[in-house]
């Protein structure tokens, strides 16, 4: 029986626009003026991995992979401070001026879970993800690279197809 596991980081790239794509989710909020802050203080680093190289990664561990072992297809760790600092770079805005502490965010976490529960839309940020924003989530990929030939792009080129592609979809204006 030929078993292994897979690994992603924090997913993002082209598809739905949904509480699942956490960074084409921040950068509509970011671009739109209802995130005017960076998220904390940015120290707290994340593993990004495009969508398609981690599709990619899933076929080469079907067709490279050993059986048993656990492979990380994540990519570049950054900050969300970092992918605010990039998205303004490439799309020439200015960054965030100031910072939102996680307390905060989680307090208003609450608040539209609240009002969520009234209106029956869905909340912006629930405060159970805010707790995830709390913690480290940097990996190293260099096993799947060497055992896998994984080749995760980086976060500059990742978004340098994401923005644009927000923008066609009427999600941005920059």
């Amino acid at each position: 029986m030929f078993l292994l596991a897979v690994y992603p980081g924090v997913i993002y790239g082209p598809g739905k626009v949904t509480a699942g794509n956490v960074v084409a989710r921040m950068m509509v909020e970011r671009f739109n003026g209802r995130l005017p802050g960076y998220i904390g203080y940015g120290n707290d680093m994340f593993s990004f991995s495009h969508v398609d190289d981690v599709v990619d990664g899933h076929i080469s561990a079907l067709d490279k992979g050993q059986s048993g072992q656990r492979y990380l297809l994540t990519g570049e760790n950054a900050s969300f401070k970092q992918v605010f600092d990039i998205a303004a770079a490439i799309t020439n805005t200015k960054t965030p001026r100031f910072n939102i502490p996680l307390f905060v965010i989680e307090i208003y976490g609450w608040l539209s879970v609240l009002f969520c529960r009234i209106t029956g839309n869905l909340p912006l940020i629930r405060p159970p993800v805010v707790s995830c924003y709390r913690h480290q989530w940097a990996y190293s990929c260099e096993k799947a690279k060497r055992e896998l030939n994984y080749k995760p792009r980086s976060l500059t080129e990742g978004l340098e197809e994401v923005l644009p592609w927000l923008k066609n979809l009427g999600a941005i204006k920059y």
